[in-house]
């Protein structure tokens, strides 16, 4: 076995994981900061749960559209870069949310009594929607960098550590958000987006320079032939990254992507999911005020400890099962996670207990986020590294077009039938993602098969 090989592999994997884990977490802290500052919001300026569910909505369609062009860029052009650019972005919009009420001098965004006019409302709905589009150059290049330096029979297992950073920072940005509505009350709102804005652009430099966007750039050969390297069967210079032609990687493309009936299986269980997680996060501080009769510190705590504990827990041991026991079928793990996260929820709506009901949102956070991370896993797997950004971004619309049912409808919904009307709907697109889901059972672990198959019969044309 050639040891230093390993160890040099080991050392940019794992640097690579790390870094990821920390850029993207920083990129929640200029997303979901949005979420707990809704009651502020609400109650400062006067904007109606419709109104902040359209922006969460419109917001949610153009992220998971930029997820889809993003996804493409990044199988073609820098990845590192792609990231870096997009979070310096995002912080700066948020900045901008945040002294958005100074500009009524110039603007007419306040009325007499300080609450927001239909220009202010336009105003940072539209910041709000633009930072959706840039946010969406945050997950294509993680996915992309990591099918590229993780082995396949270990992207379950690796892939669930760095989706941790989607819990890590939606769960400290509510609470940091949490404790600054606490502290300084719901006229501090505007700290909700310039806190998270200053701490976020620690993340760029660090994604910059922190990451390489191949293997080869550091004279390693690709994952896939990685065990070959090692164990001596095939010499350290030979297995160089494929080169594969313009034409026929894109005819590759379509048929291990959009003709793949996997990813729009994996991408419509996305939308199931996505709907109870974006629930929790984005309305679970409002129901737990509103119904339950928390304060919105410790609101913001249970909703945080959903994601912290209950997130990151349930994602780990996701990927561990999958790869320990499925064989590497992540599709598997995600049917038990939909399942166990759709009676979680029940509970957590039905129990009157506002102690259980912190142990059921837990526990739905941890079914959840199974799936959340795993469905990623899936694409990357069924399309190969060579198209895991492209069929990620597909997944990624119909995650995130799931915000026209968690957003705008969910608004509504609470408005005009209370937060019942909201959990029956919630339920019921957790029943439809289990059966989804199970659709793909015996689907192969991955489509590396597949893919050199196809590449070879388009070259014999």
């Amino acid at each position: 076995m050639n040891t230093n090989l390993t160890s040099k592999y080991r050392y940019w994997e794992w640097r690579t994981i790390i870094v990821l884990m920390l850029g993207y977490a920083l990129y929640y802290f200029v997303r979901k900061n949005f979420s707990i500052a809704i009651p502020a919001i609400e109650q400062e300026l006067g904007i109606s749960k419709a109104q902040l569910g359209i922006f969460l909505t419109l917001n949610g369609i153009i992220y998971g559209f930029s997820r889809f062009v993003n996804g493409i860029l990044v199988d073609r052009f820098s990845k590192k870069n792609i990231m870096a650019v997009g979070l310096l972005i995002s912080a700066a919009i948020n900045f901008a949310i945040c002294f958005s009420p100074q500009m009524n001098g110039v603007m007419h965004l306040l009325d007499a009594e300080g609450k927001a006019t239909l220009g202010l409302v336009y105003l940072i709905g539209s910041l709000w929607v633009v930072n959706g589009y840039i946010q969406g150059m945050g997950v294509p290049p993680c996915i992309s960098l990591l099918a590229n330096w993780i082995r396949p029979s270990e992207l379950a297992t690796k892939q669930s550590v760095w989706n941790a950073s989607h819990s890590i920072g939606a769960g400290v940005v509510v609470w940091l958000c949490g404790v600054l509505l606490n502290r300084y009350g719901y006229s501090a709102w505007n700290l909700c987006f310039a806190v998270p804005a200053a701490i976020s652009l620690l993340g760029v430099p660090i994604i910059y320079f922190g990451l390489k966007d191949k293997p080869s750039e550091v004279g390693l050969p690709p994952v896939e032939d990685l065990d070959k390297v090692e164990s001596g069967a095939v010499a350290v210079e030979e297995p160089a990254e494929e080169k594969i032609d313009g034409a026929i990687f894109k005819k590759v493309v379509n048929k291990m992507v959009f003709a793949n009936p996997y990813i729009w299986i994996i991408s419509i269980s996305n939308f199931c999911v996505y709907v109870i997680r974006f629930m929790i996060l984005d309305w679970g501080s409002s129901f737990l005020t509103q119904e339950k009769g928390m304060d919105i510190a410790t609101a913001a705590t249970v909703v945080a400890s959903s994601e912290l504990v209950g997130g990151i827990l349930g994602m780990l041991l996701a990927g561990w099962v999958t790869d320990k026991f499925f064989k590497n079928k992540a599709h598997r793990t995600c049917f038990f996670g939909v399942v166990g996260a759709t009676i979680s929820f029940f509970i957590f709506w039905r129990i009157p207990s506002a102690e259980w009901s912190l142990v059921f949102l837990v526990l739905s956070a941890f079914f959840i986020y199974g799936p959340q991370a795993l469905h990623g896993t899936c694409a990357s797997q069924q399309a190969t590294k060579y198209a895991a950004g492209t069929a990620n971004g597909i997944a990624g619309i119909f995650g995130y077009a799931s915000t026209m049912v968690s957003g705008v409808l969910f608004g509504f919904l609470a408005d005009a039938y209370g937060w019942d009307a909201v959990f029956i709907l919630s339920i019921a697109f957790g029943v439809l993602g289990s059966i989804v889901i199970a659709l793909m059972w015996n689907a192969p672990a991955d489509g590396y098969e597949k893919f050199h198959k196809l590449i070879e019969k388009e070259k014999n044309r």
